[in-house]
């Protein structure tokens, strides 16, 4: 997942709205959307390599996401962890996030650099293995990318400002309003690019808010709404070179443990 645009606790219906996409290679294989056999309370895509997952829900109301940090002197180096497995390990966890992140802390070097948010409608933190904070997401609009949390990256600026202005106009919101979001294919001017890194032409590339390359890009759309009630609406929308291939949405009620 390379763009987590997210309100919190700021909205009068909605404490919790999510607008993300995962980007990929495109010939990695990947699950869509659904409750899992071997963990059916966990809804969400899954990696069929590692078999983890950038981004998911519980029926019980758990949430986690990731980010990759970029990095380009580990970018291709081994690993002794998943980095999909923090988000897995938490949806199937009963502690606490700030427990859980506190169990992660001091074994976070076996991970290539990541960026993870775990939490409820209720509670959210983020962290990531680079500055190795534990921090409360305070209430407002974020966004999320391949560097911390809010780095004013242009599709970070863009991502944030076009979430806070739907759910700013809309006391009730559907997926259709936040889908369009997502699918922002301008490329950001050469002076504003962030310095990564890499060849600035791979990094002009990468800074649309939904990105295609040749051989990578945004494989997947997600929009979930956690209401005031409990009620969860998560929708997916999946990718294979630019083009829609197939959405899918699922509606639950949260169940309380």
């Amino acid at each position: 997942m390379c763009l987590i645009n997210f309100h919190w606790q700021t909205h009068p219906n909605y404490p919790l709205i999510v607008a993300a996409n995962r980007d990929e290679v495109y010939d990695r294989p990947t699950a869509p959307a659904h409750f899992w056999q071997d963990f059916p309370f966990i809804l969400a895509g899954r990696d069929l390599e590692q078999y983890g997952t950038w981004l998911g829900v519980t029926t019980t109301g758990r949430f986690a996401a990731l980010t990759n940090y970029r990095d380009p002197q580990t970018m291709y180096k081994a690993f002794d962890k998943s980095r999909g497995d923090l988000v897995k390990d938490f949806l199937t966890s009963s502690l606490s996030p700030v427990a859980y992140l506190e169990n992660i802390r001091p074994k976070d070097n076996q991970f290539n650099g990541f960026n993870l948010l775990v939490g409820t409608a209720d509670e959210l933190f983020y962290y990531n293995n680079i500055e190795r904070e534990i921090v409360e997401i305070v209430p407002g609009t974020h966004s999320l990318s391949n560097h911390f949390l809010n780095t004013p990256w242009p599709k970070v600026i863009r991502g944030k400002n076009a979430l806070q202005s739907v759910a700013e106009q809309n006391e009730r919101l559907t997926p259709a309003q936040l889908f369009p979001l997502l699918t922002d294919r301008n490329q950001a001017p050469k002076q504003k690019l962030p310095n990564t890194g890499i060849d600035q032409s791979l990094e002009k590339k990468l800074s649309p808010l939904f990105i295609q390359t040749p051989t990578y890009g945004t494989r997947s759309s997600t929009v979930l709404l956690i209401d005031q009630n409990g009620y969860v609406s998560f929708n997916e929308r999946t990718y294979r070179k630019g083009s829609l291939q197939n959405e899918l949405a699922f509606n639950f009620q949260i169940q309380k443990t």
